[in-house]
C-alpha cells in the first residue's frame, strides 16, 4: 500500500487528521484524537504525526514549512517544521534505521545493497515532503561520517539528487559538533559550561561549550556500528570485548582527552541513539533516567548474560537498539572512565535539531 493510498483511507475515516504518513505494509497505527500520534512501521520506520481541529484553516501555505534531513551512519531522519514566533514547531518527524556504517567494503565503498536502502530511505522522504507540502527550495540534506568517507560517496550524492530534488552537504566532523551543540541549546535547558557528548554510528563528537558559545569541538572516528562490528559481533559476548573497546577508546581520544579536561565543564549532556536507548530503558524500568556508572555497569552485566542479537530479555530495551546497544555501552562506559563523569542527562535535541533551527533562522 502506497503513502498516498494510505492517506487516502485514513482522511476519510479520521478527519481530525491533518497529516498522516504510512509506506510499505503491516502497518500498526494508533490513532487518538488531538494527541500525538505515533505511526510504526515493519521496516524500522517512526513516524509522528500532529492531528488538528478540523475547523482550522490547513492551508500549508499559509505558513510555509521547511524540513531538515540528516543521513546518519545508523539512521536517516527528517524533521517538518514551520516558525511560530521565531521559533521552529516541529510537524512530523521521520525515521529509519539504514545502518549505512554495516555497508563499508574493504576497498572503502558502500556496497550496492546498502547504498540503495539509502536511496529508498531517500525516496521515502520525498514522496513525504510532498505530501507535507515542503518547497524543495525550504529543505537541507546534511550528510555525516560514513558518506563523508566513503569511496563512492559521490555517486551516493548524485543518484540520490534527482529523488530529492536538492544537493546533499556533506558536512566535517567540526561542522557537524557544531550543529549539534546548537540543537542542544534549542532544545535543552540548562546554564554553567557544558560536555554534550553525541554518540553516532561513525563518529562521536564533543563540545564544550557556556550558553551559545561553543568552546572547544572535536569529531572522532568512534561509534556505535563501527564498535559493533569491531569488538560485539560475536555471541555470547565477554568482559575482554568491552575491554578493547575501551581500549580503542582511549586510543581514539589520544591527546584531546587532557584537552577535554583542562578546559572542565558543570555536568555532561548526551545526545543521540546510544544515550537516548539508556534513558528510554530507565524510564520503562520507573527509574532515574540520569545515567550513571552504576547504571552502565548493571546494564552490561546484563549484555553479558544474553546469548544473541537480539537482548530479548534485557527489560525495556527496544528492539531497534539491540544490534548497537553493547557497543553504544562500551563507549559510555569508557568515557566515563577517561572523563571521570558522574552523571549524564539526555539531551532535548542533537544534529537535525540544531540544522532545523539554520533553517528557521533563514526564514
Amino acid at each position: 500500500m502506497t503513502a498516498k493510498a494510505c492517506w487516502k483511507i485514513f482522511q476519510h475515516q479520521y478527519e481530525f487528521i491533518e497529516s498522516i504518513t504510512v509506506v510499505l505494509k503491516d502497518v500498526v497505527v494508533r490513532v487518538v484524537q488531538m494527541e500525538v500520534v505515533m505511526v510504526i512501521v515493519t521496516a524500522h520506520l517512526a513516524v509522528t504525526i500532529r492531528p488538528v481541529d478540523i475547523h482550522k484553516n490547513r492551508d500549508k501555505m499559509t505558513t510555509p514549512r521547511y524540513a531538515a534531513i540528516t543521513l546518519g551512519s545508523n539512521s536517516f531522519n527528517m524533521l517538518v517544521a514551520e516558525t511560530v514566533a521565531g521559533q521552529p514547531k516541529i510537524i512530523a518527524k521521520y525515521k529509519r534505521k539504514v545502518r549505512l556504517a554495516e555497508g563499508i567494503q574493504d576497498n572503502g565503498s558502500l556496497s550496492e545493497e546498502v547504498l540503495q536502502r539509502g536511496l529508498d530511505c531517500l525516496s521515502m522522504f520525498a514522496e513525504m515532503l510532498e505530501e507535507e507540502g515542503v518547497d524543495r527550495n525550504h529543505i537541507a540534506v546534511i550528510a555525516t561520517a560514513t558518506i563523508r568517507s566513503i569511496a563512492n560517496s559521490d555517486e551516493f550524492c548524485r543518484r540520490a539528487l534527482p529523488i530529492l530534488g536538492h544537493p546533499i552537504e556533506i558536512i566535517t566532523g567540526m561542522r557537524e559538533a557544531e550543529l549539534i551543540y546548537q540543537g542542544m541549546v534549542a532544545t535543552t535547558c540548562g546554564e554553567g559550561r557544558r560536555l554534550v557528548i553525541d554518540i553516532g554510528g561513525a563518529s562521536t563528537e564533543f563540545i564544550i561549550g557556556d550558553g551559545d558559545k561553543v568552546l572547544l569541538k572535536n569529531s572522532l572516528a568512534m561509534g556505535c556500528v563501527t564498535f559493533n562490528e569491531h569488538f560485539f559481533n560475536s555471541f555470547p559476548l565477554q568482559e575482554l570485548d568491552f575491554e578493547d573497546a575501551k581500549s580503542r577508546v582511549k586510543q581514539t581520544l589520544g591527546t584531546h582527552l587532557t584537552e577535554l579536561k583542562t578546559l572542565g565543564w558543570h555536568c555532561v549532556v548526551g545526545a543521540s541513539g546510544s544515550v537516548q536507548s539508556v534513558v528510554e530503558l530507565l524510564s520503562h524500568r520507573n527509574q532515574s533516567t540520569s545515567i550513571t556508572p552504576d547504571v552502565l555497569n548493571r546494564l552490561k552485566q546484563e549484555v553479558l548474560e544474553q546469548s544473541d542479537l537480539s537482548m530479548e530479555h534485557i527489560v525495556g530495551l527496544n528492539h531497534e537498539r539491540a544490534p548497537t546497544f553493547a557497543a553504544g555501552i562500551s563507549i559510555l562506559l569508557a568515557l566515563f572512565e577517561l572523563l571521570n563523569i558522574d552523571k549524564l542527562n539526555l539531551s532535548g535535541g542533537a544534529l537535525r535539531e540544531g540544522v532545523l533551527q539554520s533553517l528557521a533562522n533563514r526564514s
